[in-house]
């Protein structure tokens, strides 16, 4: 992949939902549809907790909630190359794999990184016609910051700053031709 990452931000209106106040690291999006990863949502359960058997200082942290589709799938994000199969490097200073010895490697290493579990899915012209309602704001960015750099409590008014708007001066309703 190369490019700007691409993150999704929820629109403030977007209450009530399992996506307020989400950041999504957009993966996939084309005309079957849409995948992505929810950075902003620690869970209360350790690596250790959901793995046990995995060992490694690094399974001490905290796993993340990756979305809501399909929570027994776990995703890895990381800043370094492992030169392992499965690895995608997404940009410099940050890659994505679904792959156990992955996830081995880095419970084990000492770099930082984040498993998420499930994901966000959107089915075909799902995500553009929530974006073309409001319901998502884009958020283009260079490098990983937002990630490895902002506290998750802070996310998602980060990226909305990022963007020169605050929340409060978002209209509901999107764009409208």
């Amino acid at each position: 992949m190369s490019g700007p990452l691409t993150f999704l931000v929820a629109s403030p209106h977007l209450q009530g939902s399992v996506f307020e106040g989400a950041v999504v690291l957009l993966l996939e999006h084309d005309a079957q549809g849409a995948l992505g990863l929810m950075v902003h949502l620690p869970s209360e359960q350790t690596v250790a907790d959901l793995m046990p058997d995995l060992g490694g200082d690094g399974t001490a942290q905290l796993a993340w909630w990756g979305g809501p589709v399909d929570p027994s799938l776990g995703w890895c994000l990381y800043p370094f190359p492992l030169g392992l199969e499965g690895e995608v490097q997404l940009v410099d200073g940050l890659l994505v794999s679904s792959n156990l010895e992955v996830l081995r490697a880095l419970a084990g290493g000492t770099q930082p990184y984040m498993l998420l579990l499930g994901y966000a899915g959107w089915a075909a012209g799902q995500l553009t016609e929530e974006a073309r309602q409001g319901t998502w704001l884009w958020v283009e960015q260079d490098t990983p910051d937002l990630i490895w750099n902002v506290p998750a409590t802070e996310r998602w008014a980060e990226a909305l700053r990022r963007l020169g708007v605050s929340p409060d001066t978002i209209v509901a309703g999107g764009a409208q031709a």
